[in-house]
């Protein structure tokens, strides 16, 4: 398991030591209680009932009804301390779940589909948190072995020693049994994760399956991974029934040696009476124990598996390394890319002054995506520098580049919540954003205006509407600079003719960079540079660039 994985885990546990450990005292008192009942029960019999002093009768009924008092008590507020202690590890492991998938340096989704990460924050968060639960009971099943083997020794010494002895190579014997549970725990979570991941981006991406007909792949692809969740679970409840049969005979074999021996001792006299019905009821007793004992493994070996899917999120290795410093003191927006090589970007080197509206296009979508990155600096350069007023980035910590850098990407989601809260925090910085965005034109359309609820990821508006909100939302943030991708694909040309002037009456002065193919956008533009297939960069407005080149020319005004 990771180190650093391990550590937060370690302490999201430990963190709730008071509250396992007050459970597991109150368990231990219970099982001691429990294991007090028929030794209780054996001395009625003898001093009592024998005797036939009914005093003391009344006496040892009374201690026994304080006893089962004691129970009930520890029963009661040992389960509250250790449910306590479960839901607040897990809760914790959430936290921290949450805050790296969530860290400016990313990498924690590297690989991952969304629901993937989801079902570690739950499923696997609430199985480590309810190992509090299963070390509490462990504890006090441990206390009820050692009191009915202490209780059985005052019976008889050798059904003591039995008990005292025999339990150490049971417990080395569970823990071999939890060895393939906790292996296919550990499959079985995962191939549910994936499942769960798949089916949350089928239905995000819905609409788009059917617009392109893509139902029955996507359909067959999510019954392959299901099937292979299925078969996952499978072998893991096929693991859990070995596990739970194992433990099983293991402690009725136990318990039936315990039992023929007390037997035996009683059948030559060793033992009166009522040490016999002592020695059967506590023989009866240690089957409690002895289970508590088999779930409280069952329970280890799955926190076990879970435990190195969480740490395997929080100790993977950060999109992006370095980076301590903060923000120059006053940023004035301009960028430079200094033979920048990163994804099918080879020795790029631009300049974007201060204040200027810069059209980037690309003949390669992958050239696109590999600009936005380095960019936004959720990657670094293979070589080369990205600078910001004359500061490499890879020197700035990436929360503050962020901040520095906004990029709107071209499927920004919405969050469920009005219009308003989607744009900004309040209606006076909205209103100018959504006018340049041509989402008044949105807001209009709607019950509510800017206060009507909007569904999770904005779901209950058009593709344009949605694209026009994520906009306005980028222009409100007023970064000193901004990085538009695509933003207009699905609207109008009325539309995103006015959208072209809005970007450059809210944007004046401030450093914004357009990657795009829309016409409409690169005319308002400044300047405008073409990345063609090759490597080379034109430069020009767009008007000389589509006179001149006839690569630029095809790939805008096709």
């Amino acid at each position: 398991m990771p180190i650093e994985g391990r550590d937060v885990l370690r302490r999201a546990i430990t963190g709730q030591w008071r509250q396992t450990a007050g459970g597991a005292v109150l368990a231990a008192g219970h099982q001691t209680g429990e294991a007090l009942v028929p030794v209780v029960i054996g001395v009625v019999i003898d001093q009592a009932i024998s005797g036939g002093d009914a005093r003391v009768l009344v006496t040892w009924i009374a201690v026994l009804a304080l006893v089962f008092a004691g129970l009930s008590y520890s029963y009661r507020f040992s389960a509250r301390a250790a449910e306590k202690a479960a839901e607040l590890a897990a809760h914790e492991l959430r936290l921290a779940l949450t805050g790296r998938v969530l860290e400016h340096r990313a990498g924690a989704e590297t690989g991952r589909l969304p629901g993937e990460l989801v079902s570690v924050a739950t499923s696997d968060a609430k199985r480590v948190g309810a190992v509090n639960v299963a070390l509490a009971a462990g504890v006090s099943a441990l206390a009820g072995l050692l009191a009915g083997g202490v209780a059985l020794l005052m019976v008889s010494v050798p059904l003591g020693l039995l008990v005292l002895l025999g339990v150490p190579p049971l417990l080395a014997l569970a823990h071999l049994l939890g060895k393939p549970l906790e292996r296919r725990s550990g499959a079985e979570q995962e191939r549910a994760a994936r499942a769960s991941g798949v089916a949350a981006d089928l239905v995000a991406g819905l609409r788009v399956l059917k617009g392109i007909g893509a139902e029955r792949a996507a359909v067959d692809r999510y019954r392959r991974t299901s099937r292979d969740a299925l078969a996952a679970t499978v072998r893991a409840a096929r693991a859990q029934a070995w596990h739970d049969g194992g433990m099983l005979i293991l402690t009725g074999v136990f318990i039936a040696v315990v039992a023929l021996v007390g037997g035996r001792l009683a059948a030559e006299g060793d033992i009166s009476v009522g040490g016999l019905v002592a020695a059967v009821g506590l023989a009866q007793f240690l089957l409690t124990p002895l289970s508590i004992l088999a779930w409280a493994n069952g329970e280890f070996a799955q926190g076990r598996a879970s435990a190195a899917r969480i740490a395997s999120v929080l100790s993977a290795p950060p999109a992006v390394a370095g980076g301590e410093d903060g923000l120059p003191v006053d940023v004035r927006g301009g960028l430079a890319l200094r033979d920048v090589s990163y994804g099918v970007l080879r020795e790029v080197s631009v300049e974007v002054a201060p204040g200027e509206l810069l059209g980037v296009v690309t003949t390669d979508p992958a050239a696109a995506t590999s600009l936005l990155k380095v960019l936004g600096r959720t990657a670094d350069p293979e070589s080369g520098v990205v600078e910001l007023d004359g500061v490499p980035l890879s020197s700035i910590e990436p929360g503050q580049v962020r901040r520095a850098i906004v990029v709107a990407e071209h499927d920004a989601d919405l969050f469920e919540g009005t219009l308003l809260e989607n744009v900004a925090a309040e209606p006076d910085a909205a209103a100018p954003a959504m006018a340049a965005a041509a989402a008044d034109q949105v807001a209009a359309a709607l019950p509510y205006g800017m206060d009507t609820p909007l569904t999770e990821r904005g779901l209950s508006l058009s593709g344009g509407q949605r694209q026009r909100v994520a906009l306005a939302r980028a222009l409100a943030a007023a970064p000193p600079v901004l990085v538009l991708h695509d933003p207009t694909t699905a609207v109008d040309a009325a539309t995103e003719a006015r959208i072209a002037r809005g970007i450059r009456a809210a944007r004046q002065g401030c450093t914004t960079i357009m990657v795009v193919t829309s016409p409409a956008l690169l005319a308002g533009a400044d300047r405008v540079i073409f990345l063609d297939g090759d490597g080379r960069i034109a430069h020009g407005t767009h008007a000389e660039l589509v006179h001149d080149h006839e690569t630029y020319r095809a790939t805008v005004l096709a």
